[in-house]
């Protein structure tokens, strides 16, 4: 844990983030008048959504969906 004052978290921002991403801070404070005021944290990694089968039991296909592929077809003239 370190505490900076404003000016010089403007002035070095990259370099604090850095520092907590490389770990060697866990939080910054940032300091007003020699007051903590703020801190600044790494934002949590989100877990990435599970895409696939995320409709699962969502909805039931129709038993007549391959019908359909005969209908399109002849309405192109027999070929698709």
């Amino acid at each position: 844990m370190i505490q900076v004052n404003m000016l010089e978290a403007k002035t070095e921002l990259s370099k604090l983030i850095k520092m907590l991403e490389t770990e060697q801070e866990e939080i910054i404070y940032l300091a007003r008048n020699g007051h903590a005021v703020a801190q600044i944290t790494l934002v949590p990694p989100q877990k990435a959504a599970d895409r696939i089968g995320a409709a699962e039991g969502k909805f039931k296909v129709p038993d007549e969906f391959d019908a359909w592929d005969k209908e399109v077809e002849e309405m192109f003239g027999g070929e698709i």
